[in-house]
């Protein structure tokens, strides 16, 4: 028996909600709504006595699954790791497809986020690349070719 029905959506803690919203905004991503947790709900599904933190949600375009950007007020955030590998174990990144790779690569970067590494083509069906976003959330933004 399948227990999952649907995907709903993917979370990232962030220390910075602003400029991690305006980042994944500015990629087209659009906010679905805003809000704030705590009490015993929180405390209860994250075992984070006293918790409580400012959540944006966020919808691509049209339909698809949505992306949570959380920032704990309280207890004070812990560091990740801002220059994470892809062969570090946790989320590796956050996929995007989108109309125009270049001109994706080339906004991102000019509100200074760069290159993990290049703009990679496999078998001439899509190019891809990664971006390191705010905090280092590494995006990856693929275009299909054809």
């Amino acid at each position: 028996m399948a227990h999952v029905q649907r995907f709903d959506h993917v979370g990232i803690t962030v220390a910075d909600l602003d400029t991690a919203t305006a980042f994944f905004v500015g990629l087209g991503l659009e906010v679905e709504g805003t809000g704030s947790v705590q009490g015993e709900f929180v405390e209860t599904v994250c075992n984070i006595p006293g918790a409580h933190c400012s959540i944006v949600m966020l919808r691509p375009p049209g339909d698809g699954c949505r992306l949570e950007l959380s920032s704990f007020v309280a207890p004070a955030h812990l560091p990740g790791s801002p220059t994470a590998l892809a062969n570090e174990v946790g989320i590796r990144n956050v996929s995007f497809e989108v109309g125009d790779l270049d001109a994706a690569v080339a906004a991102v970067a000019a509100d200074g986020y760069g290159l993990v590494g290049g703009i990679g083509e496999y078998e001439g069906s899509v190019r891809m690349a990664y971006v390191r976003g705010p905090e280092g959330i590494v995006v990856s933004l693929f275009e299909h070719l054809g």
